[in-house]
């Protein structure tokens, strides 16, 4: 067979492997090693891949502020810092209308700083938050609609593990990348806030006016979560202040989380044994998916298939705009059925060539994919963070839930044109370094 050839094979039985539920780091382990195999005819060569990508994997620096950020954000849990999040948010704008909905926005973003996680953000606050909304009289769709798309704010907000791998697998300095994503994730919280004022302007049945909390009470829930506002201003203003690299913010996190932890009495017994299980899981899964993205790249690389394609792709004189757009939408019908992981590390082989092949800035292109990956995991009529509350909430009907989502689901689209075609709006914070 030619190289074509055993590319698309390649191709179709990865995501055969994947839809027979193969864990993805696997698929594309085994895929990534017999097509490397199919091409070179090499068997020692293709055999030491396991044991040189396995090195270069377990050994980078870079890669070591994943677990880090990871177990960061299970203390944070463990220590309900999460909550009080929410309660913060809940004090100053709970008694608005949609009150709660803002909380949630907000509180997923805050924890997003500590979490870096979009399927944690958003499992964290469908056990905190909606309960709160349901008691307060909010509709299940406002509520649920909320958390799932704020749920998304995990990848977006920095520090994120999905930023931090889209720099580890494109070789870009994960500090730019962070402070690209700045302007853009807080203008998807002022969307989203937008989103909660137009719903519950039309519909105020949706969302009771709560009671005012007034400045002495706020002071004092102020006063009772300045633990996370502390771990959110250590780890962030370190970072963008230049006290800390990236790995050292990272570490100064998990300690002053673990102290927390201690301090409130939760680390010890089942709790912390839980927050360790979840977090060498939640590794184990992203270095054997990072691994395997390695062995596939291989694969891809030598067939010069990406090389292919964007010859194929100029030879048509098709706009680069044009490029891009059907990129983004190619990158929704993906989220919508991988996590942002696996969507990310199957496409950037094939993708970041031709992007940075037309031109476009590989910082800039990093939070437009980050962007589309996001509205992926709530675009109908799969949405991966749509079908995990779900899961965790059989209760409530997708149907709920998508409609629920709408608002939202456009305000993302709103935020990702003028991020396509306003380049300053990522490109400026890095600019100021």
């Amino acid at each position: 067979m030619d190289m074509v050839t055993i590319v698309i094979v390649g191709v179709v039985a990865l995501l055969g492997l994947i839809f027979l539920h193969v864990p993805l780091g696997i698929a594309m382990t085994v895929v990534g090693f017999f097509g490397y195999l199919a091409q070179t005819g090499n068997v020692s060569a293709a055999f030491s891949l396991f044991s040189t990508e396995a090195v270069a994997v377990f050994s980078s620096t870079d890669l070591a502020i994943i677990p880090l950020f990871l177990l960061m954000g299970s203390f944070a849990g463990t220590a309900g810092l999460s909550a009080d999040v929410y309660r913060l948010a809940s004090a100053f704008f709970g008694h608005r209308r949609g009150g709660l909905a803002y909380a949630s926005v907000a509180g997923c973003g805050g924890f997003g700083m500590v979490c870096g996680s979009s399927v944690a953000t958003m499992l964290t606050f469908a056990r905190i938050g909606l309960p709160e909304t349901e008691k307060r009289g909010y509709s299940s769709a406002l509520g649920a609609g909320t958390i799932a798309a704020g749920g998304t704010l995990g990848q977006l907000i920095p520090p994120s593990t999905i930023i931090i791998l889209y720099a580890y697998l494109t070789e870009q300095f994960v500090i730019e990348l962070f402070m690209a994503a700045v302007v853009p994730g807080l203008l998807v919280m002022a969307a989203y806030a937008a989103a909660v004022a137009i719903y519950t302007g039309f519909w105020p049945q949706a969302a009771p006016l709560g009671e005012r909390v007034g400045w002495p009470g706020r002071i004092m829930v102020l006063g009772e979560t300045w633990a996370i506002l502390l771990i959110v201003l250590m780890v962030m203003g370190g970072i963008y202040g230049g006290i800390f690299t990236v790995n050292e913010a990272a570490a100064v996190g998990v300690g002053l989380t673990l102290l927390f932890t201690a301090a409130r009495g939760k680390l010890r017994g089942e709790s912390f044994w839980s927050a360790l299980f979840e977090t060498a899981c939640n590794i184990g899964m992203i270095y054997l998916t990072i691994f395997g993205a390695h062995i596939f790249s291989y694969f891809i690389t030598i067939s010069q298939t990406p090389h292919m394609v964007v010859d194929w792709i100029t030879s048509l004189n098709m706009a680069p705009m044009s490029v891009i757009w059907s990129l983004i939408v190619m990158y929704i019908i993906v989220g919508t059925v991988f996590d942002e992981v696996a969507a990310m590390v199957i496409t950037l082989p094939f993708v970041f060539p031709l992007v940075v092949g037309l031109g476009y800035d590989p910082v800039r292109w990093g939070i437009v994919n980050l962007m589309v990956i996001a509205i992926g995991m709530i675009a109908p009529p799969i949405g991966l963070n749509v079908f995990v509350l779900h899961g965790v909430r059989p209760d409530i009907p997708l149907s709920t839930i998508y409609r629920g989502i709408a608002p939202f689901f456009f305000a993302d689209l709103f935020v990702l044109a003028l991020i396509v075609f306003f380049p300053t709006i990522t490109l400026w914070l890095p600019s100021t370094m």
